[in-house]
């Protein structure tokens, strides 16, 4: 009696092995790209509206926003 042994042709092989590099490369990630955080720090860029948070020019102006819109209802 001969079994007939099926082997996984080799183009199969190579083709499967290069999708996994490829993928697998996809996941790689640099060590300079890692951010440590600190607890209450904030390390971004500087946010140009906190400037004027908190100034009665911007009250003001949320406060015509909003008459403006709540006096319709």
């Amino acid at each position: 009696m001969v079994r007939s042994t099926r082997c996984i042709p080799r183009w199969m092989t190579l083709s499967g092995l290069a999708v996994a590099i490829l993928l697998l490369a996809g996941c790689y990630e640099e060590m300079s790209d890692v951010r440590v955080y600190d607890p209450g720090v904030y390390k971004g860029a500087e946010d140009p509206l906190m400037e004027i948070s908190g100034t009665e020019e911007l009250h003001e102006e949320l406060a015509q926003r909003f008459q403006a819109v709540q006096t319709d209802r």
